[in-house]
């Protein structure tokens, strides 16, 4: 099986590690955008480049490389339409239509869908005006704390966490009027800040099927303890001890499966990863958010678990016929520590030179994705974004797979580095 996979971070050097363990993958292309892709891509595929959200392209390219299937690792292109594009013309994809994939690229249109199918999730009203939403937040029916959310795609740094109306009034400015947020800002939702604690649950679908992935956890906040900005994810563990059977099972019955029907009774099935972000409160699950591919840094969690043959469950997926197949994982857990530049989340560091690289990932039981990195013509490896390496380890349990994560990171050195040192911390 040839596959071109489209996205250049570190989700993808994770999908791309993992197919190419895969008996039946003969070649990978990857196709990480208009510029050059991250140095751990680099050292396993073959790069092409060009507008992976142009969906012609995307089938122009997809066709000239004879490739068996196209898998999409990032939310961009299926907004877009690629997987549209690759359907109509009869090409195998990894990755829901673009009506489907409006459940992430619209906050408005996935609360709207949540409530039309009976789905829990926060109180919430959408705005297209400023003027509105203001007069929303000085209403005395409006409690605090609550949620700003640009409506749009807007790279994991489009929600504001509110305490009072001037915070509010703050995010809906940033968002409407300053478009901090490009055009992901015009339309913003303002709903009701859940409590409780969060969780991250995977599911495999071909249109019809579903078939749940192990589970993990994720830290969104730049800080130790859960302070400072929100981030893209600085680290993440699997699988969770929050998620038992139980739970999952109600996942799958009140929001996972009516997920499904409803996208098909509205005519856009959904084939590809989703990945539904949930609010374990005291009154249930809630949903506070869906996206439409593996998540990210989860991704570098889960697939080091993975023991089984990800290209053919991406196949099944894709083509349908995930009914009845097989999933395992190994009896291990996975820690993974994130590194990120200096001035991440708000801005990047890039050019600076990375060192023990090579060190870490020769440790036993560590892999190093690379998310922000790139290769200097002198040989060298330097950042090139906020979010640097992802490093992943595996242990008998959960402190050992902590212990052996932060060992190798503590290997890796760049100047501004930032990374927490509490991820996975406390959990059995």
């Amino acid at each position: 099986m040839k596959i071109l996979l489209l996205g250049a971070g570190g989700r993808e050097h994770a999908l791309g590690w993992k197919l190419l363990q895969s008996a039946s993958v003969s070649s990978l292309a990857y196709a990480p955008g208009l510029a050059p892709a991250n140095a751990g891509l680099a050292a396993i595929g073959k790069c092409v480049l060009f507008d992976i959200t142009d969906p012609a392209a995307v089938a122009e390219r997809a066709r000239s490389l004879a490739v068996d299937l196209v898998v999409v690792g990032p939310e961009a292109p299926l907004v877009a339409g690629v997987a549209d594009e690759l359907m109509r013309r009869g090409m195998p994809v990894f990755g829901p239509c673009r009506d489907a994939a409006r459940l992430e690229g619209s906050k408005a249109f996935s609360k709207r869908f949540m409530k039309r199918h009976g789905i829990p999730t926060a109180a919430f009203a959408v705005f297209e005006d400023a003027a509105e939403a203001r007069r929303h937040i000085a209403s005395p029916q409006t409690r605090f704390p609550l949620v700003v959310k640009a409506d749009g795609l807007a790279a994991g740094k489009g929600v504001t966490l509110c305490s009072g109306p001037a915070e509010a009034a703050g995010a809906i400015e940033a968002a409407m009027e300053r478009r901090v947020f490009g055009s992901a800002g015009e339309r913003i939702v303002i709903e009701e800040m859940l409590t409780g604690r969060e969780a991250s649950f995977f599911v495999l679908c071909d249109g019809e099927s579903a078939l749940p992935l192990d589970t993990c956890q994720d830290y969104k906040r730049i800080g130790d303890g859960d302070t400072g900005a929100n981030t893209g994810g600085m680290g993440g563990f699997s699988p969770s001890p929050f998620l038992g059977p139980d739970l999952r099972e109600e996942v799958l019955r009140r929001v996972v499966r009516p997920t499904l029907e409803g996208l098909a009774a509205e005519g856009s099935p959904f084939r590809g990863l989703l990945y539904v972000g949930l609010m374990l409160t005291e009154q249930g699950v809630r949903v506070l958010e869906y996206n439409v591919r593996f998540g990210d840094p989860e991704t570098e969690s889960l697939l080091p678990r993975l023991d089984c043959d990800l290209a053919e469950l991406l196949w099944a997926a894709a083509r349908g016929g995930l009914a009845g197949m097989p999933i395992r994982w190994k009896n291990q857990a996975s820690v993974c520590v994130v590194l990120a530049s200096e001035g991440y989340p708000a801005s990047s560091s890039s050019g600076i030179p990375i060192e023990g690289l090579d060190r870490a990932g020769s440790r036993e039981n560590v892999v190093v994705f690379h998310a922000g990195t790139r290769n200097t013509p002198g040989g060298r490896i330097e950042t090139s974004g906020g979010r640097v390496v992802a490093v992943t380890a595996l242990g008998a349990d959960m402190s050992e797979a902590r212990r052996r994560a932060y060992e190798a990171a503590s290997d890796i050195h760049f100047a501004g580095l930032q990374r927490r040192t509490d991820i996975a911390s406390g959990i059995a």
